[in-house]
């Protein structure tokens, strides 16, 4: 099966009552970690690549990893997805250099402006039968080149988003719920702290959600900010020489309630580096004299693929879908 695009995948999706994960790939081993489990589960999946991972990887170099990933699983259907792309050019060259799907996000941008960009996106991408996701509100957090401070987040805006879709004709919409970039989401001060002494972030703005939905029915709704940061690969990297105070991420089950609403795309991306960081940390940790790449790779690709599995079944609902 060829790249697919999101518009079927986000079809079912809605009508469904499942999301699918949306996942940041950087390197052979995460491709292959995300790819082994959504073929396993029967899920379908959508590799994303961020401005970020672009100048680390290559666009070619990560371009051909996801068509490998098709060779290897010929029966799965894998959009590739540009997250965060920050202006028309960078959108064009992933639409001409292969990508199924593309997000511009022009959100920091004043709303006519931010129009004005999203629309001339959607009209290059739909005539190459490309998707188009696009960005009304602004999330707090540190992803790559996206960097907002809490002070200059906002919550999106449920009276400006049918004027939104109908100017720019995106295909999906990516909104701010109260979900957070990287690891470090959310403030000590913002969260409380249950009877263990863990910090629980403030919930999600779900009422919003529910008023963009009855001003977009059937429209699909994205999630960014929505790593859950699993305490346990926190924990092991914390046990093995690193520091991470305070890092805390969105519950799971509030996503997968967000799921069940109008959220068809969901996405994950300190999860897995925080899975792959901690078992490389651990394993040197525990083999102070190893060398060989291969031999820690092998075990963080095994956690990807594990922690992948876990997100596919119990968070995003995606299981058997494909």
């Amino acid at each position: 099966m060829p790249l697919v695009n999101t518009k079927e995948m986000f079809e079912k999706a809605y009508n469904g009552g499942y999301a699918i994960g949306a996942f940041n790939v950087n390197n052979m081993e995460i491709v292959q970690g995300i790819t082994e489990a959504c073929a396993e589960e029967n899920a379908p999946v959508i590799l994303q690549v961020s401005k970020g991972a672009r100048a680390y990887a290559n666009h070619n170099y990560l371009v051909k990893l996801v068509e490998a990933a098709i060779v290897c699983n010929p029966d799965l259907p894998i959009a590739l997805h540009l997250d965060h792309g920050p202006d028309f050019e960078t959108c064009k060259a992933c639409i001409d250099g292969g990508f199924s799907s593309v997000m511009i996000d022009a959100s920091s941008k004043p709303f006519e402006e931010n129009i004005e960009i999203t629309k001339k996106v959607v009209e290059y991408a739909h005539a190459h039968g490309v998707t188009v996701e696009a960005e009304l509100g602004t999330l707090a957090g540190v992803e790559d080149d996206v960097q907002v401070s809490a002070e200059d987040s906002s919550y999106t805006r449920p009276e400006e988003v049918e004027e939104f879709v109908a100017k720019t004709g995106c295909d999906s919409l990516a909104i701010a719920i109260g979900t957070s970039h990287g690891a470090y989401k959310f403030k000590p001060e913002q969260c409380t702290r249950n009877e263990k002494g863990i910090l629980v972030p403030p919930p999600l703005r779900l009422d919003i959600l529910d008023e963009v939905a009855k001003k977009l029915p059937g429209f699909p709704i994205v999630l960014h900010g929505s790593s859950s940061v699993p305490q346990d690969y926190v924990k092991m990297i914390n046990d093995n020489g690193g520091k991470m105070p305070d890092a805390v991420g969105v519950p799971e089950d509030q996503l997968r309630e967000a799921a069940r609403r109008a959220v068809c795309k969901i996405n994950i991306d300190s999860d897995l580096r925080l899975a792959m960081t901690g078992t490389i940390r651990q394993f040197y940790n525990e083999h102070p004299d190893k060398f060989d790449p291969r031999e820690y790779l092998k075990p963080a690709r095994a956690n990807i693929k594990e922690l992948v599995r876990h997100k596919l079944i119990n968070v995003l609902g995606c299981n058997g879908k494909a």
